[in-house]
């Protein structure tokens, strides 16, 4: 008999959690906004989730997502890349702002990695009522002789199957295994720039030496030595080699689950009182 009830609880826990269908999702999921505007698309499908309608512009306008300065020399151009876009810290402010307080938000780091059935926890605080982000880094886990994606990225989570091992993600419609899932959640606060957006804003004004600066007090620019880095770039150029793809640079972002809720709700004060999630 004890072995039958461990069953039962195991088949409960594997089964799946949804907000919406998979045609409600076609039909109700909102295309990326604009420019780096992935979290505050993210935002407008959480709202929606949760039966508070805003429009695009007005949640872009509150989580104040940051651009690309595509035309900017090297230096401001790299800092630009390290905060394009949004922090989840903006996409609880901006759902905060926009909701007009009736919807609250709580970040849940996965890096470094905790002791997590990430699945199976989704899919609780999913029948509990509340709507899940991912805040991924897109560069990590990237299969050998594939493309390296560009940037991070928001998505909201409509569903998991904690028994087939998917998660079900909007922006765009998708179906992500865990353990791809867990790969672009926990990973260190880092972008990947290829060699070629460096070198063609490498101006012989620019030089390599005044890029730590760009980070402001920010001391990862130098522990992640971005000038030497970029001095290699150059010196590679001149050689004819390419063995150099990328320049790392810090990231603002955090790789890990924001969760939303109707802050007067059960699942809202819950989500509030949550602690964070035990470190592996």
């Amino acid at each position: 008999m004890e072995g039958h009830h461990e069953e039962e609880e195991e088949e409960e826990e594997d089964e799946g959690a949804m907000l919406w269908s998979f045609q409600e999702a076609l039909e109700r999921q909102t295309v990326q906004i604009g420019a780096s505007a992935c979290g505050a698309t993210a935002v407008v499908d959480v709202l929606k989730a949760l039966g508070v309608h805003v429009s695009p512009e007005e949640a872009d306008r509150c989580v104040q997502t940051r651009l690309r300065r595509n035309e900017a020399p090297l230096d401001d151009y790299l800092l630009s890349r390290s905060q394009a876009g949004a922090t989840h810290a903006q996409l609880i402010g901006g759902a905060e702002a926009a909701s007009g307080g009736k919807v609250a938000g709580r970040f849940f780091p996965l890096h470094p990695p905790r002791r997590v059935r990430l699945l199976r926890w989704l899919a609780r605080w999913i029948r509990s009522g509340a709507v899940p982000v991912a805040t991924m880094n897109m560069q990590a886990g990237v299969a050998p002789g594939d493309e390296i994606p560009d940037a991070w990225h928001h998505q909201l989570v409509f569903g998991v199957s904690p028994g087939a091992g998917a998660a079900f993600m909007t922006n765009p419609l998708d179906v992500v295994s865990e353990a791809e899932l867990l790969k672009r959640l926990c990973s260190d606060s880092v972008l990947l720039i290829r060699r070629d957006d460096v070198l063609q804003r490498l101006t012989p004004d620019c030089s390599p030496c005044g890029l730590p600066a760009c980070g402001g007090d920010d001391p990862r620019w130098e522990s992640l030595e971005v000038q030497g880095q970029v001095r290699k770039v150059l010196e590679e150029e001149e050689r004819n080699e390419q063995t150099t793809t990328h320049v790392v640079i810090p990231a603002a972002y955090s790789s890990g689950v924001t969760l939303f809720a109707l802050r007067e709700s059960e699942s809202g004060r819950s989500l509030l009182d949550a602690a964070d999630l035990p470190l592996m």
